[in-house]
C-alpha cells in the first residue's frame, strides 16, 4: 500500500487522537449537511436478504450466479483507493468486504460514502466475488446510510484495555470485541441446553415471586425497599427455595425455575448483587439421587456446547467424563489437615483450629468453626469435579439430618476448579424439626449473624400440611458459564455488571450532545 493510501486507510484500531466532544460536533455537523439534501440519517427499515454467515456459508453458489444480495452492517474499516472504497461491515454474524467503485455507484453515492465515518451502519446491495489478494466480497451497485453514529468506536488498542470501560460500556465492548460477543452466545446456548435436559428429564418449568414480604431460602442479606399501597416493608429474593417447596407441596413432584437473585453483598470476581440461578426440586427423592441427575445435567450440557467432555479453565483441563469424587466434609479436612473433628465439642475445635491458624469471632458454633477450616484448608485444592457431602447441621438450616449422623445434614455442594457450582439438600420436611431450625437462626441473627435467616410462618404452615420426601438444589448460571467459556471473573459473563459510580470527573456524553444541540438543533 502507497503512504497516499494510508493515509485514507481507516479502522477503529486508529480512531484520530481529537477531543470527544469535537468529534461528536464534527458527525452531528454531517448529519445537518445530509438533512440539508434531504437524505434521512435514521430511516425506519431496511430490507436484508442475507446475513454475513449466510452470504458467506453460501458464497461460492451466490458469486457464480452474480445473485444481487441485500445486507446490512456497521462500518469497521474504511479505506479509499482513488475512484474506489474498500471496507469492512460487521452484523452480528460476522464481518464482510465490500468494494465501491465511482463509476458503479454514481459521483453522488460515491461522495455520500466518502463522508461515512467509522460505527456509521449501512445497508448495501450487490454482487459477490473474489479480489486479486483471495478476499471474499461484495461488489456494491448501491447503499443506503441506515445509522450516522454520534460518537466514535473506541480505541481497540487503548480504550478497551481498560476492563472497567469495557464493562461499563459493553454496547461499546460488544461492537469491537466479537469474542466477547461469543461469550454470551454461549451463555444462551447453556441455558438451553439446561432446559433441554430438563425437559426431557418430565421437570416442570415455574415461575415464584421475585419480591417477597420474607426473604429466605438462603444465608445472605436481602435488598429491602417498601410496598406503598400495603405500607409494608418487602425484599428482594434471595432464593426461590420456599416458594418452590411450597409447590411441592401443592403436589408438583418435578420443578424448577430459571431465576434472577439479589443479595445485598460485596464484588469481586465471584460475587454480583444480582444473579442468575436455576432451583430444582425433585419429590420422592433424596440427595444422592439428585446428585446423580446433576452430574448427567453437567456432563450433557458440556458436551452439548464443546463436543467433549474435557475442558480448559485456566491453568487447567477438566475432565467432565468420569465419575465425580464423592467426599464427606470431615473427611476431605482430615485428608488435607490430618485432624478428625468429628467427635469434638464446639470448643474443642476452635482450640484445633485455632492450632492451625483459624480463629475468629464468627466462629459461634461447631458448624461455623467446621465450614471455616474446610473453606481455608480444603476448598482451594478442589479443580476436578467433586462432591462435599454432609454439611453440619449449624450451617444447613433448611437441609433434613443425616440419617447416620444428627450432628450433620444431607448436603452436598459440587467444586470445580474451586469454584462452588451447585448446593443440594434432602430437603427438611418435619415441620417441627423446620420451626426449630428457624429459631436457632434467630438466635444467630441476635448474636450478629447478619445472614442468618428469619422466621417464615407460612412456610412453616405450608409443611404442616405435608411435604413428601424431597430432594432440591440451586445452582448459579453464572458461574457456570465462567466455566464452560474459560472465564475469569463472573463480570465477562454477565452483559452489564454492577459498577461503583466513576469519580473521574469526565463529561458525560449528554451534556457533549446537549452542547451541540444549543448550537443548533440536530
Amino acid at each position: 500500500m502507497t503512504q497516499d493510501n494510508k493515509k485514507n486507510d481507516q479502522s477503529y484500531s486508529e480512531a484520530p487522537q481529537l477531543p470527544l466532544a469535537e468529534l461528536m460536533k464534527i458527525r452531528a455537523d454531517k448529519v445537518r449537511e445530509l438533512r440539508q439534501k434531504n437524505i434521512n440519517a435514521y430511516p425506519y427499515r431496511y430490507e436484508r436478504t442475507h446475513v454475513v454467515q449466510q452470504a458467506l456459508e453460501n458464497f461460492d453458489q451466490l458469486a457464480e450466479k452474480e445473485t444481487v444480495i441485500r445486507m446490512a452492517g456497521r462500518i469497521m474499516l474504511k479505506r479509499k483507493m482513488g475512484k474506489s472504497f474498500f471496507a469492512h461491515i460487521q452484523d452480528s454474524s460476522g464481518q464482510i468486504q465490500i468494494y465501491l467503485k465511482l463509476d458503479v455507484v454514481g459521483q453522488e453515492q460515491f461522495d455520500l460514502f466518502n463522508t461515512l465515518d467509522l460505527g456509521d451502519i449501512i445497508g448495501c446491495e450487490g454482487s459477490l466475488f473474489v479480489t486479486k489478494t483471495g478476499e471474499r466480497t461484495l461488489r456494491v451497485s448501491t447503499f443506503e446510510l441506515l445509522t450516522k453514529a454520534l460518537h466514535p468506536l473506541p480505541d481497540k488498542h487503548a480504550g478497551l484495555t481498560d476492563k472497567e470501560q469495557r464493562y461499563r460500556r459493553r454496547y461499546a465492548d460488544l461492537i469491537v470485541n466479537p469474542e466477547v460477543r461469543e461469550t454470551f452466545v454461549k451463555r444462551t446456548k447453556i441455558i438451553k441446553a439446561i432446559r433441554d435436559f430438563l425437559d426431557n428429564e418430565g421437570f416442570l418449568e415455574v415461575e415464584t415471586p421475585i419480591l417477597q414480604p420474607i426473604y429466605g431460602g438462603g444465608n445472605a442479606r436481602p435488598f429491602q425497599t417498601h410496598y406503598m399501597r400495603l405500607d409494608r416493608d418487602m425484599y428482594l429474593r434471595i432464593a426461590d427455595e420456599l416458594y418452590l417447596k411450597r409447590l411441592i407441596i401443592g403436589g408438583y413432584e418435578k420443578v424448577w425455575e430459571y431465576c434472577k437473585d439479589f443479595r445485598n453483598e460485596g464484588m469481586d470476581r465471584l460475587h454480583n448483587p444480582e444473579f442468575s440461578m436455576i432451583e430444582m426440586y425433585w419429590a420422592y427423592a433424596d440427595y444422592k439421587d439428585l446428585a446423580a441427575l446433576f452430574e448427567r445435567l453437567l456432563r450433557d450440557v458440556v458436551h452439548t456446547i464443546h463436543g467433549t467432555y474435557k475442558i480448559p479453565y485456566g491453568d487447567h483441563e477438566i475432565d467432565f467424563e468420569p465419575p465425580f469424587r464423592w467426599v464427606t466434609m470431615l473427611g476431605s479436612i482430615k485428608e488435607q489437615t490430618g485432624i478428625d473433628f468429628s467427635e469434638m465439642s464446639c470448643e474443642e475445635a476452635k482450640k484445633a483450629a485455632a492450632d492451625i491458624d483459624i480463629e475468629g469471632e464468627e466462629l459461634i458454633n461447631w458448624g461455623k468453626v467446621i465450614a471455616a477450616v474446610w473453606e481455608a484448608k480444603v476448598e482451594p485444592t478442589l479443580i476436578q469435579p467433586t462432591f462435599i457431602v454432609d454439611f453440619p447441621v449449624e450451617i444447613s438450616p433448611l437441609a433434613k439430618k443425616h440419617r447416620d449422623n444428627p450432628r450433620l445434614t444431607e448436603r452436598f455442594e459440587l467444586f470445580i476448579a474451586n469454584l462452588e457450582m451447585g448446593n443440594a439438600f434432602s430437603e427438611l420436611n418435619d415441620p417441627v424439626d423446620q420451626l426449630e431450625r428457624f429459631r436457632q437462626q434467630g438466635k444467630a441473627l441476635e448474636a450478629g449473624d447478619e445472614e442468618a435467616q428469619i422466621l417464615d410462618d407460612d412456610f412453616v404452615t405450608a409443611l404442616s400440611y405435608g411435604m413428601p420426601p424431597t430432594a432440591g438444589i440451586g445452582f448459579g448460571i453464572d458461574r457456570l458459564v465462567m466455566l464452560l467459556t474459560n472465564q475469569h471473573s463472573i463480570r465477562d459473563v454477565l452483559f452489564f455488571p454492577a459498577m461503583k459510580e466513576l469519580g473521574d470527573g469526565s463529561v458525560p456524553v449528554s451534556q457533549i450532545l446537549s452542547k451541540i444541540c444549543e448550537d443548533k438543533e440536530l
